[in-house]
């Protein structure tokens, strides 16, 4: 198990220092270059998870980890989804739609933004106007239920 992150502020930092995991804090630059790629394949990993975590991960650690890595998106996708869609961008235009519900979408990572496979799908109905309200409550389901899907993944592989 290693934590990498690309935000030196991050509160998993914290938190890691209580779990004292094998850590990685890494720039924009090393994601593009051989440094990720070289330290995963040494690490050999069953899964890689992606948590808030907004860039795009370069097409040749998406080929080598096909189907091994997940992500967790706050839409329902396809809708919502894509370059520029994050956060409360999201909620925002869930919002500004009229939608009945939003929810998340736990998915594989493929060479375009929230485009691959879709392992799971929570709905939840919208009962606020307010973005903030509705990034807080699709929070705690995606805080449920995230674990348990890559707890399932990891004993199906």
């Amino acid at each position: 198990l290693k934590l990498y992150c690309n935000n030196p502020e991050a509160g998993v930092l914290e938190r890691n220092r209580i779990n004292s995991l094998k850590k990685l804090l890494f720039s924009n630059d090393d994601l593009n270059s051989d440094k990720i790629l070289n330290d995963l394949q040494n690490l050999s990993p069953d899964l890689i998870v992606l948590a808030g975590f907004l860039k795009k991960i370069p097409e040749k650690i998406v080929d080598l980890y096909r189907n091994k890595i997940v992500n967790i998106h706050p839409s329902l996708l396809p809708k919502y989804g894509g370059k520029g869609m994050f956060g409360i961008n999201v909620h925002k235009a869930v919002i500004d739609n009229n939608e009945e519900y939003s929810g998340f979408t736990i998915h594989y990572v493929n060479k375009n933004y929230d485009e691959g496979d879709i392992i799971f799908q929570k709905k939840i109905i919208i009962d606020t106007e307010n973005p903030v309200d509705l990034a807080k409550k699709i929070l705690v389901e995606e805080h449920k239920y995230y674990p348990q899907i890559i707890e399932n993944i990891l004993n199906e592989s």
